[in-house]
């Protein structure tokens, strides 16, 4: 029964995890009213669950890797929902929710080490989790272009004679949301590639997977996204700063792909 409340879980975590993208970045406050609601409401579940399954073991220590990662992410969203209720602060919700979202899915799918049921889902996942973060790629690469385009166009105006043959680029406002709206769609995309990855890895490789290299600088490489955009959207830089930033994001992207030459776990193919 305790799978029941897992998945129930799973996908309350899933909608907390989707609204607190936009929660925290300062989207429209009705998000807040799904995010908080969804991650409480999948608290509990889990709590119900941990002490069924805790129960139908005979035990009250969780010892098994199924019982510690829902042990985890209970813990992970209990520290995430004290802080929202003493601080009212959305902040951690970007760290904390998809992390507890990550820990539940594995226990969620089965009793036991979870397998694909055939190749083809096995592949899907693989394709999504390629897909996703090549789509993460080519949003910051198009994020960095209209900085750039923000800054020529910045010193265009500001000098006493600008050039015509510049006319052709569109206002600074325009470019500037231009390029917070892709480092947030990439941000999301990367997101989602990173979860797939993580779900397609553990399902062959088993827990060692979180020590590979690759992993350990893909993950870090998320931190410092969520950190780029903080700064961005906190500071408001534009211009030259905001090239700066970006370029730092897309070069620590380019060393995580090249990560793939001594990643032990990150060289599997389609089946």
């Amino acid at each position: 029964m305790y799978l029941v409340w897992l998945r129930a879980a799973v996908v309350l975590y899933a909608v907390a995890s989707l609204t607190a993208i936009p929660a925290v970045l300062g989207g429209p406050s009705l998000w807040k009213r799904f995010c908080i609601p969804a991650a409480l409401s999948a608290w509990l579940l889990q709590v119900v669950a941990l002490v069924e399954m805790l129960t139908e073991h005979h035990h009250w220590i969780p010892t098994g890797a199924h019982e510690a990662q829902t042990a985890l992410a209970l813990l992970v969203t209990s520290i995430f929902l004290i802080v929202w209720f003493v601080y009212r602060t959305m902040s951690f919700a970007i760290f904390a929710l998809p992390l507890a979202l990550l820990l539940t899915v594995i226990p969620a799918l089965s009793d036991q080490r979870y397998t694909f049921s055939s190749n083809q889902i096995r592949s899907g996942w693989i394709f999504a989790h390629v897909f996703m973060l090549l789509a993460a790629y080519v949003a910051l690469l198009f994020s960095l272009i209209a900085s750039i385009l923000y800054q020529v166009e910045e010193q265009r105006l500001k000098s006493k004679r600008p050039r015509r043959f510049m006319e052709w680029l569109p206002p600074l406002d325009t470019m500037d949301r231009i390029s917070q709206s892709l480092l947030i769609a990439g941000f999301v995309c990367m997101t989602i590639g990173l979860f797939a990855g993580s779900l397609v890895a553990q399902e062959r490789v088993g827990a060692v997977y979180f020590a590979d290299p690759k992993v350990l600088m893909a993950f870090a490489l998320w931190v410092l996204y969520v950190l780029m955009i903080f700064v961005r959207r906190s500071t408001g830089f534009r211009g030259r700063r905001a090239v700066y930033l970006s370029s730092l994001i897309f070069i620590a992207m380019i060393g995580v792909w090249a990560a793939n030459l001594v990643s032990s776990v990150h060289r599997f193919s389609l089946p």
